[in-house]
């Protein structure tokens, strides 16, 4: 250790007298023909010489490495997972069906009202990654929302327990007796249970995952694997528990009792709190470092400041690059993309350094570096064979599960390994290329969901119906496993879209703003919601005639929900064109230990090169490094 800060202060030492030397050679007469560039670099390079204390490089305090844990951490991590995804889901997956039947809702107004609170939860997730990695650190963030989550289920399995809390069952037949709504009083109490359950989500879902990796080494080959298999048990228990609730919990949900329903998840959410605080002696808790926003912020700040500096001819040797021995980000290619910002990296006179090379002022220096599928369910034959027992609707949201639980283990160890011996790619396809190929299938799934509607109602006025659903309309002979292939297509959209969108942000994001760019992927989801909300309200009001007709009518039958589904087709073809210019346009995340972002034959050989750091102008110059150094000492001796 010691000596490898010995050679790190030796080759920054030996950088600051290459740039002395050199400009001091080029003036006849120094500080007086020399440029205004050249002063500053030999302003600056004095100035840091002056300062120069390699004792205090040398005998600097290391960080302290944490207790990991790994697999001893696993049981309690795992359990709580496992008990909270299935409380989470299994209370969420069947709440549309809820606000229609027992709080009498419509279905424009459930519908509104689960894409809000679907959105807001997804949203918060922004904020609760902002607190946890600025102020209360991975540990207390999933400590306070774990317990939220449980109060909110615990207020909606009230609202189901007890009649008071919810406005009286409706009619079993069609207009016995009017439907009466939820009062103030009973919405308030259902909100404050999804206020609740908003606080859990914003802070459960970017922190678990890393949480969990937290427990692992990074830095060994045991802590790799561990995190790997982190990973794979993270989405084997998410797997469980969608399948577990839409399946069991729907049923008793729906078919025995709400309150028990609904109780169910409540008791498992506790279960993961209590899994979750045994286990707090051997956490490896990160502590907060400060918000990565501020740094976005002092560049954008600094950049302004020095927007009347010119950039210099060699962008990449010579702009301020410091990273902190300490940080877990890598160094990063300079690009010419966005090079207004480049301008917070110049190097001023002005500008102080620290003797750890980071800069002392960084206001002044900075661094370069599915709801309409349940009501179709509801008016079609959910009939188990010729029995008796019917499929719950919110059941049939499984085969999406059961297909990309399928397709994934596929791809990864089929389709993959053939894709690269095609196009040599070691992911077999870049992620912007995964993640259009699920936009198509997005774009199929509607399709395929439109037709599947126009025959489901066909058949509802030309075929003899099974029965009619309270409030809705008639039941149509056509069976609900012609859902299947829709539903398949969003899983298969769903392992190309969303996990191809859960990479892009966790690789191309610094690594400091990986909880952000987690994050990030919810607020994708959080707008599609209001999106969603948005565009049915729209269309219902544009398209509604009369008091229970238009396309999206309570009666699907009296409606044209087929069209819908073809606006929304055409939607995603129009973002796929969105998506194909942004494509375009994008570079992908380059570092310095992979490749450089500009080729040698760039870089004139009559300008010197000047480095910033030259242990990174070694890494960054080899295979021509060793010249090039070669022929600085020859300068120098001539």
């Amino acid at each position: 250790m010691i000596y490898n800060k010995m050679l790190n202060v030796f080759k920054d030492s030996v950088l600051l007298v290459f740039v002395l030397h050199r400009n001091l050679r080029q003036c006849s007469e120094p500080l007086v023909r020399c440029s205004i560039k050249q002063k500053r670099e030999i302003k600056v390079a004095s100035f840091l010489l002056q300062q120069w204390k390699p004792d205090e490089k040398i005998n600097a305090p290391t960080k302290k490495e944490p207790n990991y844990r790994g697999v001893k951490a696993m049981p309690f991590v795992i359990g709580n997972e496992t008990f909270e995804k299935l409380g989470t889901i299994g209370t969420s997956s069947n709440l549309l069906v809820y606000l229609t039947t027992v709080f009498n809702m419509k279905s424009i107004t459930a519908t509104n009202v689960i894409n809000i609170f679907n959105g807001t939860c997804n949203f918060g997730t922004l904020l609760g990654a902002f607190l946890s990695d600025t102020y209360l650190g991975r540990y207390k963030t999933l400590g306070i929302a774990s317990i939220s989550s449980f109060l909110g289920m615990m207020v909606l399995t009230l609202t189901a327990a007890f009649p008071s809390l919810h406005p009286p069952k409706c009619g079993a037949e069609e207009n016995s007796t009017a439907c009466v709504g939820p009062s103030p009083w009973q919405l308030t109490f259902l909100f404050s249970g999804f206020v609740l359950l908003i606080i859990g989500a914003s802070g459960i879902r970017p922190c678990n995952l890393a949480f969990g990796a937290d427990q692992f080494n990074p830095n060994t080959e045991s802590g790799k694997r561990g995190i790997n298999s982190f990973f794979n048990w993270y989405y084997f228990t998410f797997t469980f528990a969608v399948m577990l609730s839409l399946t069991v919990v729907v049923y008793v949900q729906s078919s025995v009792n709400w309150a028990i329903g609904l109780g169910i998840p409540t008791f498992l959410m506790f279960l993961s709190c209590a899994f979750f605080f045994i286990g707090t002696r051997i956490y490896v808790k990160v502590l907060p470092e400060g918000s990565p926003l501020t740094s976005v912020v002092q560049t954008f700040v600094v950049a302004f400041k020095k927007r009347k500096l010119k950039l210099p001819e060699q962008p990449w040797s010579s702009l301020f690059n410091h990273i902190p021995p300490t940080s877990i980000n890598s160094k990063l290619t300079y690009t010419d993309q966005l090079r207004f910002l480049s301008k917070a990296a110049i190097l001023t006179p002005e500008d102080e350094i620290n003797s750890d090379g980071s800069a002392a002022n960084p206001w002044n220096l900075r661094s370069l570096q599915q709801n309409y599928v349940v009501f179709q369910a509801i008016q079609m034959d959910r009939r188990l064979g010729q029995g008796s027992f019917k499929i719950p609707a919110a059941t049939y949201n499984v085969f999406a599960m059961i297909s990309l639980s399928v397709w994934i283990p596929l791809y990864d160890r089929v389709v993959v390994p053939y894709l690269r011996r095609i196009t040599k790619n070691k992911d077999g396809i870049t992620i912007l290329q995964r993640f259009g190929i699920g936009q198509v299938l997005a774009i199929l799934t509607m399709l395929v969901a439109a037709i599947v509607e126009t025959k489901r109602r066909t058949l509802a006025f030309t075929r003899p119906t099974i029965g009619v659903v309270a409030h809705k309309g008639a039941v149509s002979s056509m069976s609900g496993n012609w859902l299947i292939p829709q539903l398949t297509l969003v899983g298969l959209s769903e392992a190309f879209a969303v996990i191809g969108l859960v990479e892009f942000f966790y690789k191309q994001f610094p690594e400091n703003m990986r909880s952000f760019g987690g994050s990030f992927v919810f607020c994708g989801f959080a707008m599609a919601s209001y999106l969603s909300s948005f565009l049915i309200s729209v269309v219902h009001r544009a398209t509604r005639v009369g008091e229970d007709s238009g396309w999206l009518a309570e009666d699907l039958n009296k409606g044209r929900l087929d069209y819908f589904y073809y606006l929304v087709a055409g939607l995603e073809v129009l973002n796929l064109g969105y998506f194909l210019v942004c494509s375009k346009w994008y570079k992908y995340k380059r570092t310095e230990d992979t490749e450089m972002d500009v080729a040698l034959e760039k870089i004139d050989p009559q300008k010197p090169v000047v480095f910033h750091n030259f242990g990174s102008w070694l890494r960054d110059s080899k295979p021509v490094g060793v010249n090039l150094i070669f022929l600085y000492i020859e300068d120098y001796k001539r």
